[in-house]
């Protein structure tokens, strides 16, 4: 666990500059008084899955850029994996411990990492979840993240459609996330709804849980090819998921005209190597930064005397494509890139 800022050609000298304010309070004094609520010390706690999806780094980088912004200290822990919820566990209370003011967490285990918020927040801290809600929502201050049903929705929408226009009898494989974690959860049972099908619906070939890694997504779509061959419609939870389903049927020799691929990020790896090209036929991207800055701004103004953050915001989703489809609404892969992350 470290705490940071990220390095800049004019560092911020907190100790400087609040003594140069005290000076010019004194010299303006009979005008104004100074509020040394603006410059409280405020040190913010942020806890990822695990530092290989460029997802999260991509939002610690952004952090740090807030943390800047703000004049926060920011501590940052990680896990080994998106289920390694022993490590935030662990986290969660090593900052509570430490006297952070607030800790912005991406839950592993949307219900394993309620006691130790419970145990925060009855000590002071803000806590707020990040891309991942818990299991209730109310064991948090507020929730930041992306309606990962609606984005389940958006790419199930769009697979439905072009199916349809490619004419095929749909046979679908699933790849999802693990038990536990809401995000991936949702993400499932909206790309169910957006289809048009339900759990049990004999067109699913099958679902393997790939902890949202590459290479687990690689094992899981062998497997899956291996019961059906004739899978041509694949939902993966994430682009790392996505990009192993996609070497393995490349590897098979599968025509991916034919295949109909979805999945839920937005990064600049996957966009470009994958949704240009059109291997990956649409993606749901979301926006790591809002997460990030929103939070690290709500938790600094809340210690210095704003409003205490609540209730759950929106970070966006967009549908991006190569292929547009009639009726679905969507960017192309120019917006995507301009937008992407990591």
């Amino acid at each position: 666990m470290r705490t940071r800022r990220r390095p800049g050609p004019h560092p911020r000298h907190r100790r400087s500059r609040t003594l140069a304010l005290g000076v010019a309070c004194t010299l303006v004094a009979a005008l104004a008084a100074c509020s040394d609520a603006e410059e409280q010390d405020v040190t913010v706690g942020l806890i990822t899955k695990q530092e290989i999806n460029p997802f999260w780094v991509a939002m610690k980088n952004d952090a740090l850029d807030a943390a800047d912004d703000h004049d926060v200290d920011l501590v940052t822990a990680t896990g080994s994996s998106d289920v390694d919820v022993e490590s935030q566990v662990e986290a969660i209370r090593r900052m509570t411990a430490d006297g952070v003011d607030g800790i912005l967490v991406a839950p592993t285990d949307s219900r394993a990492v309620v006691p130790a918020i419970e145990e925060a927040r009855a000590a002071g801290v803000i806590v707020i979840a990040v891309d991942t809600p818990t299991d209730p929502t109310s064991a948090v201050d507020a929730v930041l993240a992306t309606d990962n049903r609606r984005a389940g929705a958006l790419v199930g929408g769009y697979a439905r459609e072009k199916v349809a226009q490619l004419g095929i009898t749909p046979r679908v494989a699933l790849l999802d996330l693990a038990p536990g974690i809401a995000s991936g959860e949702l993400r499932r049972e909206g790309f169910l709804s957006g289809f048009g099908i339900e759990e049990g619906d004999p067109v699913i070939s099958g679902s393997v849980d790939t902890e949202g890694d590459e290479d687990l997504a690689r094992v899981g779509m062998r497997e899956l090819l291996a019961q059906d061959p004739g899978i041509n419609v694949v939902y993966t939870v994430n682009e790392p998921a996505a990009l192993g389903a996609i070497a393995v049927m490349r590897d098979a020799g599968i025509d991916m005209a034919g295949v109909v691929i979805v999945s839920v990020d937005g990064g600049c790896a996957a966009m470009k190597s994958a949704v240009r090209p059109g291997d990956l036929d649409a993606t749901a991207q979301q926006y790591p930064e809002n997460m990030a800055a929103q939070g690290v701004r709500q938790i600094a103004e809340a210690v210095r005397g704003g409003d205490r953050p609540s209730g759950y915001l929106d970070t966006g989703v967009t549908l991006v494509t190569r292929y547009p489809m009639p009726g679905v609404a969507s960017e192309n892969v120019p917006f995507g890139v301009r937008n992407c992350w990591g």
